[in-house]
C-alpha cells in the first residue's frame, strides 16, 4: 500500500472529525478516504454499464425511421413534461 501526504480544506477536517471522532463511522482518515474512493470508482463502474448497457440497446434497436427534427421534437417534447425545459 502506497502512502501519501494530502491536505484538506477546513470545512472537509471539520467533517472528517466528524465522522471519525464523533460518529465514530471510520477508525481513521484513511479509513475513510479509502472508502470514498471506493464508492466512487463503483459509482464510475456502474455508470459505464448503464452506458454501455443503453449503447447496445441503441445498436439492437436498428435504424429508425424518424427524421432528425421528429427526434429532436420528441426530446423536447420529453424535457418540458418533465420539467426541465420551460414550456414553449
Amino acid at each position: 500500500m502506497s502512502r501519501q501526504s494530502i491536505s484538506f480544506t477546513d470545512p472537509n477536517t471539520e467533517w472528517l472529525k466528524l465522522k471519525i471522532e464523533i460518529q465514530g463511522e471510520y477508525k481513521s482518515n484513511s479509513e475513510l478516504v479509502n472508502d470514498l474512493i471506493r464508492q466512487k470508482r463503483r459509482a464510475e463502474k456502474a455508470e459505464i454499464e448503464t452506458i454501455r448497457a443503453a449503447l447496445i440497446q441503441g445498436e439492437e434497436s436498428g435504424i429508425g425511421d424518424r427524421t432528425p427534427d421528429e427526434i429532436r421534437a420528441a426530446v423536447q417534447k420529453r424535457l418540458r413534461d418533465n420539467g426541465q425545459l420551460p414550456p414553449e
